[in-house]
């Protein structure tokens, strides 16, 4: 972490972009898998996306049609602030503007493996120089910084440049525009991957183009991106907020959009702790079981409890009320009152389902 020209497109080609990101988990699995014939009628096709379309300077592209729009040019609902509370940046003439003193911004939902389609525009006139100049980041799953910098006619230290994974890995190229025009980053990330211990099995990797230059060919991060530092990797999460960061200078955002590669129908969202607290408690499901719902951090956990025996589960966001454990078949459904706290919740447990009250 660290503190008028003519129309030309800010996106690749359509079917540059499909060949990068046809990684999704379905067909990834069908073409790896060796059981089927050679041109097997069998073998699954994949399915069929309307490409995106390419942005000019004066207005924004479309999306692909199976992708999540995270900013259209209209708000910021799918977003906000590092703990959750609603974003301080401001929306205006359609596109997202940082606000010196504001804080990052991150996504509601969380992400892992993914296409990220972002573009953005440095301040006109440029103010500043190195890194004190049209300085912004964006941050997979939080942690992982892809320098966002005017570098034109501007030079820094080669792991801070524009499109540079932060303090890892310069850019290939200085594929900068002018201060004012509107770039883009089209970024293909693979995930860490941890084992059951939390041990490290594979790291992240990105693979970069900006403005449609290649300039991070699926580089392996060390760890966790920081200023002055190089973290090592800890066990985190499969899926994560994607975070931009505020670094004093009135960054606009526009046309963000993100294809998950992996898991994908199963959505994950990170809330806020003042809404998650009024989830917590205990519920009574039967005289011999109840759930004990309790946080740690950003994160809720369901103990099981019944005479001689308990057992605690993880519980991720599907939406605002409806959390699910990974570990094991379970989720529960959280009912609530007019001011928004849960008075009882459903609980379903391998294929059976039960009310459950709050114990007041």
């Amino acid at each position: 972490m660290k503190l008028a020209h003519r129309s030309v497109s800010v996106t690749l080609p359509a079917l540059i972009l499909a060949a990068l990101a046809f990684n999704c988990l379905q067909i990834g699995r069908a073409q790896q898998d060796s059981s089927y014939k050679i041109h097997d009628w069998n073998r699954p096709r994949p399915p069929v996306v309307e490409p995106a379309t390419p942005s000019t300077q004066e207005m924004p592209g479309k999306a692909p049609s199976d992708a999540t729009a995270l900013f259209d040019g209209k708000d910021l609902s799918q977003w906000g602030s590092m703990d959750g509370s609603a974003p301080k940046w401001i929306v205006k003439d359609g596109v997202m503007e940082c606000v010196r003193g504001s804080g990052f911004v991150r996504t509601l939902q969380n992400f892992g493996d993914c296409q990220l389609h972002v573009e953005f525009a440095t301040p006109v006139p440029p103010e500043g120089k190195s890194q004190g100049r049209g300085n912004s980041g964006v941050f997979l799953m939080g942690m992982y910084e892809i320098q966002v910098l005017d570098n034109y006619n501007n030079p820094t230290y080669a792991d801070g440049y524009a499109a540079a994974l932060y303090g890892e890995y310069p850019p290939l190229a200085n594929a900068c525009r002018p201060p004012g025009q509107w770039q883009s980053y089209d970024i293909i990330f693979t995930r860490p991957r941890f084992d059951e211990k939390g041990q490290l099995v594979s790291p992240a990797r990105v693979t970069l183009l900006h403005n449609g230059v290649l300039v991070q060919n699926n580089v392996s991060l060390k760890g966790p991106t920081n200023w002055m530092t190089r973290d090592p990797y800890k066990w985190h999460p499969d899926k994560l907020p994607l975070a931009l960061q505020d670094h004093g200078n009135p960054v606009r955002y526009r046309d963000i959009w993100i294809r998950e590669l992996t898991d994908a129908a199963q959505k994950e969202f990170t809330f806020s702790n003042q809404l998650l607290d009024r989830y917590l408690g205990t519920y009574r499901v039967t005289p011999r079981l109840s759930l004990v719902i309790t946080r740690r951090e950003n994160q809720l956990y369901m103990k099981l409890v019944d005479p001689g025996r308990e057992h605690e589960h993880p519980l991720f966001a599907e939406s605002k009320t409806k959390f699910f454990a990974k570990d094991v078949d379970s989720y529960v459904v959280f009912q609530t009152n007019d001011q928004g706290v849960a008075e009882s919740l459903s609980f379903y447990m391998a294929g059976d389902t039960s009310q459950a009250q709050k114990v007041k």
